[in-house]
């Protein structure tokens, strides 16, 4: 990452930024090299502090199918720092093989899974399984699932939703979606979108100019981002399964900042086409522009809260970035942040009782939540340029921007700060993350 924050340093002249936006942006585009011929990696750091053990057996059927979906069953689990995998000593197994639940509890298992993958016709393949509570010795739960070759490693991450989901109370974001942006080479930008693991990335949009602020609609089905391929900003709605854009907002300055209602309808945005930098709302297909912030301080990245009744966003308003909040319709501002004189970019915990936000501690930008009811704040990250939080749609995990030796990677935090995990792409930067919802 660059030290270039289009959105972040009201301290030091954001005003004057604000009226040069594209012209920093494009500065910071230029201090990035990315590089897209790899997969994204994640890299665990941290883990809870009770895993619960579990056996992954290898899964029956043809050889090569089995390991690539055991793979990615156990690659999830472990990666979420919640599990410990427990090696077998049957191999493999399969749904209906008989399990000696003496000789996995021996072993330290608290759970076992077992499967198998089969041609069903058509090119097609079925892959089941069982997942049993070993010291229940009872099965807990069992599925089958229809599946191409090309898409068995969506078969995989289905599975570990639902072992997740069964063992520790709570959806599983295995089978969910991120987007960000990556740069390659000179003057080649692309929105890239890949599983939660990093892995089957796709270009979505690829320009000579910068994107920016991707964010998903709550059905998943459409990316709303900002991209300067008209040589100033635009926000544009792109819908992902035919591939069709629609501008939302294209008016005189700087159009920034999308953020989704609940319901998909509407979109929360910034606009300078007034003079200052105020928060408008907007109809998905561009209509009903309305204006809901009127003051001369600069207001920015807006945030919609779950149940769609207020709008987080930051503003000077108060002499110094904050995060405030007031009704989706407009109207009177309450302040929430007053620790540190600079907190911005508040995204909201799908539940609605927590929320992300970035706030300088310590000479560096971090990631921060705070639980709303209390307004108890912790640091969740000692790292110096973090920025663009994103909540997973269970909210056990916040996907954030950040920069590992010089480098820009993408981290993904638990809302703890027990677990860690550090997405990268190879000698090069990813920035921008938005996390998916869950698939319908």
């Amino acid at each position: 990452m660059s030290k270039c924050r289009y959105n972040l340093d009201f301290s030091k002249g954001f005003k004057a930024m604000m009226r040069t936006f594209r012209h920093l942006i494009l500065l910071c585009a230029a201090a990035l090299s990315f590089s897209a011929q790899a997969q994204l990696s994640i890299e665990v750091t941290g883990a809870g502090a009770n895993r619960i053990p579990v056996t992954i057996a290898d899964f029956g059927g043809e050889a090569g199918l089995s390991r690539a979906i055991t793979g990615v069953i156990r690659g999830d689990l472990e990666r979420s720092g919640l599990f410990k995998m427990v090696e077998q000593a049957q191999m493999p197994m399969t749904e209906a093989s008989s399990v000696d639940f003496n000789a996995a509890r021996s072993r330290g298992a608290d759970a076992l899974a077992a499967g198998s993958i089969g041609a069903v016709d058509n090119g097609r393949y079925e892959a089941r399984f069982r997942l049993y509570d070993i010291n229940k010795q009872s099965q807990l739960a069992g599925a089958a699932f229809v599946t191409t070759q090309p898409l068995l490693r969506a078969a995989g991450h289905r599975i570990a939703d639902v072992i997740y989901e069964k063992l520790i109370g709570e959806p599983g974001v295995f089978s969910t979606r991120i987007a960000y942006v990556v740069k390659v080479g000179v003057g080649r930008f692309e929105l890239q979108i890949a599983d939660a693991d990093g892995q089957n990335a796709q270009a979505a949009l690829i320009s000579k100019e910068p994107i920016i602020s991707p964010t998903w609609s709550p059905d998943g089905a459409r990316l709303a981002y900002v991209s300067f391929e008209n040589k100033k900003p635009v926000i544009y709605v792109h819908s992902l399964a035919s591939g069709k854009r629609t501008v939302v907002a294209n008016f005189k300055g700087s159009n920034s900042a999308p953020a989704w209602s609940p319901d998909g309808s509407r979109l929360a945005v910034v606009l300078t086409k007034n003079g200052g930098s105020q928060i408008f709302t907007v109809n998905a297909d561009g209509s009903g522009v309305n204006r809901i912030t009127s003051s001369s301080a600069i207001d920015t990245e807006p945030q919609f809260s779950p149940d769609g009744r207020f709008i987080y966003f930051t503003s000077d308003r108060g002499g110094s970035p904050q995060v405030y909040r007031m009704p989706a319709s407009g109207g009177a501002a309450e302040r929430v942040t007053f620790e540190g004189t600079y907190n911005v970019t508040p995204r909201l915990s799908p539940d609605g009782r927590s929320m992300a936000f970035i706030s300088r501690r310590d000479g560096g930008f971090r990631l921060a939540v705070m639980d709303l009811a209390s307004r108890q704040v912790q640091i969740l990250t000692d790292s110096h340029k973090d920025e663009s939080p994103s909540f997973a749609p269970n909210g056990r995990m916040i996907l954030i921007a950040t920069e590992i030796g010089n480098r820009g990677v993408l981290s993904a935090v638990s809302i703890d700060g027990r677990i860690k995990q550090r997405l990268s792409v190879a000698a090069g930067d990813v920035r921008e993350p938005a996390w998916g919802p869950f698939q319908k």
